[in-house]
């Protein structure tokens, strides 16, 4: 019998972190929290390098700081794998990320969730059939107030699946702001719409829109810990993988 793959949650007194706390203490058979820590280890708990040496994997939903820095530091140690949940990366937090990877497992994902994961193929389905001719593409995303990025990393995968749809590039297609006299729409633009207000846990839909019809594909999540049940099994399928940088395409065997 296996025995339960080692866990180390970051961020563990955040919303997330206890949601993932609470998601592989449900699955005792199979995943054990062997220690869980923030960037200020509280009186009992074990420092971030020492958490990282407890653990096979660490699941990490904290910010893109402090992910990038954690990669970094699992590079340097050799371990653990990590599960990064964290969105908001700036170009060089993505380079620190990527060159981990080349030393440890990295599972990276802007979301956890099997639905969110199935609309990716969707989108890229309908916008490779809905020419960029006739149908505009708009993301729109809603969430809590706490949220500190925009648009979401989900809206971001959501702009990349119709994209790659389009065998474009999204970094050339996307309008990611509109502010006063902003002329006509460019052709082939991919636009994203973001609301940031109470607790809403995550909304997005994916509007394809012609003169004369709508198209929407969408997505709500009703509880945070659907999030964390997903990074758990993304933890447990990490286990015992080589360096490399992975995603839950890759866990779901859509790649």
């Amino acid at each position: 019998m296996t025995e339960p793959l080692s866990l180390a949650v970051a961020g563990a007194r955040g919303r997330m972190g206890q949601a993932v706390i609470r998601a592989a203490e449900a699955r005792p058979d199979a995943v054990r929290v062997a220690a869980a820590f923030g960037r200020a280890p509280e009186q009992g708990s074990p420092s971030r390098d020492a958490a990282l040496g407890l653990a096979e994997v660490a699941i990490d939903f904290t910010t893109a700081v402090a992910s990038a820095e954690l990669a970094g530091l699992a590079a340097a140690r050799g371990g653990p794998a990590l599960v990064i949940g964290s969105t908001g990366f700036t170009p060089e937090q993505d380079d620190a990320i990527r060159r981990a990877a080349e030393k440890v497992a990295i599972l990276r994902s802007g979301n956890f969730s099997l639905g969110v994961n199935v609309l990716m193929g969707l989108v890229a389905k309908a916008a490779r059939s809905l020419s960029a001719e006739v149908y505009d593409v708009e993301v729109f995303e809603a969430h809590h107030r706490r949220k500190m990025d925009a648009p979401s990393g989900t809206a971001l995968m959501l702009g990349e699946a119709a994209a790659a749809g389009r065998g474009i590039s999204l970094r050339e297609a996307a309008v990611r702001v509109r502010d006063g006299v902003t002329g006509p729409r460019p052709d082939g633009a991919i636009g994203f719409s973001v609301m940031r207000g109470g607790g809403i846990v995550g909304e997005h839909s994916v509007v394809f829109a012609a003169e004369d019809e709508i198209l929407t594909l969408s997505h709500s999540a009703r509880d945070r810990g659907l999030f964390a049940r997903g990074a758990v099994e993304a933890a447990l399928w990490l286990r015992g993988r080589g360096p490399g940088l992975y995603d839950m395409q890759d866990v779901l065997g859509f790649r």
